[in-house]
């Protein structure tokens, strides 16, 4: 829907009811103008997350915080949906593989919540860290190799880098064997390009790796929540990798980019930890930007508005991470208390280990080419015209050209652990993904397939 430019500095409206489009590169170019402009509005507002999909959004922090925390009055079950119950909402619109309903815990409420959530957290909990930092750096290692003895000393870091490293880490620590990584790469990948079959292969690829470790299981995520006492079935169990993968990968990468730009500013100060640039991406610019369906179990005040019972309520944890309200005893606050990762009992399962591969994943980056720096500065970047995410489609680095391929890396220890994510359907049934032609003397296989074979040594 093409939106006019509004001279009077208000973001454009959509025409079919005035809502504030979340959506489109007037809004990709400055959130922040759109949610300043909400937040005048009060502590939510009506906007369209897509065309002729309306949601009220909160901007407030505490209000934010108080709908995240009462579970009781504002549940996850996107089935409530009025617009989507009386066909209001388009069937192709891109609004439904993000709030749509899937059975997992992201969408769960209740002792239903609670037994997926628990197989979850405890499988989680099986995460060796110091195995989680070696594969973060194997991984960023091989990724390096790929572009680092590129000529012209350049590269783009999102494509190459700060995108593909969270979908080998999740594919080790989910215990996929080689083909099978490749087809969670290449679905997951294509789930957030907009591919079409995408989903197929995702879930034929986890129904295969589900069917695999009933026959061999292991040290790793999917055997872990086989196993788990809540006894997840099948497809459970495939719903909530759908789950871990989905919010694990693309909003991880938008951190791992975002942080890696800030660091590489000109106006970063020097001296400051890597941690700091992380902490700050987690606060400013939310990888999660607007999301967390919400349905009012009946009318609700806030703030001057009515929420409508089973209309459906976002949150924007982008906007309340820097609601104005906040600077004033920001000084107070723990470094921990952005929204990035949520709050109340649908927090993110897997914040400490996210933060880790973010930070390790930066700092592998800045020790393999000390001299990296960006093309363009931070401020002239661009960001994705999406309201769901808040991530960079192109980051330009340029750097001294290594003449010499790193040595092979430390083959990780033996216990596998796991990671975390968020939505889209995943179908059982699907036929294994095309392998790829590949060239003369190139490793076979895709993504994961070369490597596994770089970390062999092969």
């Amino acid at each position: 829907m093409n939106q006019q430019p509004d001279t009077s500095g208000r973001p454009a409206g959509c025409p079919a009811h005035g809502n504030v489009p979340l959506y489109g590169p007037e809004f990709g170019s400055d959130p922040e103008r759109v949610y300043e402009h909400l937040r005048s509005m009060g502590p939510s507002a009506p906007v369209d997350v897509a065309p002729d999909v309306q949601v009220e959004l909160v901007t407030s922090y505490d209000a934010s915080l108080y709908i995240l925390q009462n579970p009781a009055s504002f549940v996850r079950d996107s089935r409530r949906w009025n617009a989507l119950n009386e066909g209001r909402v388009p069937a192709d619109s891109p609004a439904l593989p993000m709030m749509g309903y899937r059975p997992n815990a992201l969408f769960s409420d209740g002792a239903a919540h609670a037994r997926l959530r628990q197989a979850v957290t405890d499988s989680l909990a099986t995460v060796d860290q110091a195995r989680l930092v070696r594969l973060t750096q194997n991984s960023a290692d091989y990724l390096i190799s790929l572009f680092s003895t590129e000529p012209r000393g350049e590269a783009e870091l999102m494509g190459a880098y700060a995108q593909p490293l969270p979908l080998l880490v999740f594919s080790e620590l989910f215990g996929c064997p080689p083909e099978i990584g490749d087809r969670v790469i290449t679905g997951i990948s294509g789930i957030f390009e907009g591919t079409a079959g995408a989903d197929q292969i995702l879930g034929g690829a986890l129904a295969e790796l589900i069917a695999l470790k009933r026959h061999q299981p292991g040290q790793d995520l999917t055997t872990r929540l086989m196993v788990h006492s809540a006894r997840l079935t099948d497809e459970e169990v495939l719903h909530q990798l759908v789950t871990l993968l989905s919010g694990g990968t693309a909003p991880l990468a938008a951190a791992i980019g975002t942080s890696s730009a800030l660091y590489l500013s000109d106006d970063w100060p020097t001296g400051l930890p890597i941690e700091e640039a992380v902490v700050k991406t987690l606060w400013k610019y939310a990888p999660i930007a607007n999301y967390a369906g919400h349905y009012p179990t009946q009318d609700v005040e806030l703030g001057g508005r009515t929420l409508k019972a089973n209309d459906p309520v976002l949150i924007s944890f982008a906007a309340a991470n820097n609601d104005p309200k906040l600077t004033e005893h920001r000084e107070q606050l723990s470094a921990k208390a952005h929204l990035a990762f949520g709050a109340g009992p649908h927090a993110c399962p897997a914040k400490d280990p996210a933060f880790m591969i973010a930070v390790t994943a930066v700092e592998s980056l800045l020790n393999r080419l000390p001299d990296v720096e960006m093309r363009v500065a931070f401020k002239e970047l661009d960001w994705a015209p999406t309201p769901w995410s808040r991530s960079l489609l192109d980051v330009p680095l340029r750097f001294t050209p290594r003449a010499v391929p790193p040595a092979t890396p430390a083959r990780p220890a033996a216990p596998r652990s796991d990671q975390a994510a968020l939505p889209p359907s995943a179908v059982p049934q699907a036929p294994p993904a095309p392998v790829p032609a590949q060239s003369a003397g190139q490793p076979k296989g895709g993504m994961f397939s070369r490597f596994v074979s770089w970390m062999r040594g092969e």
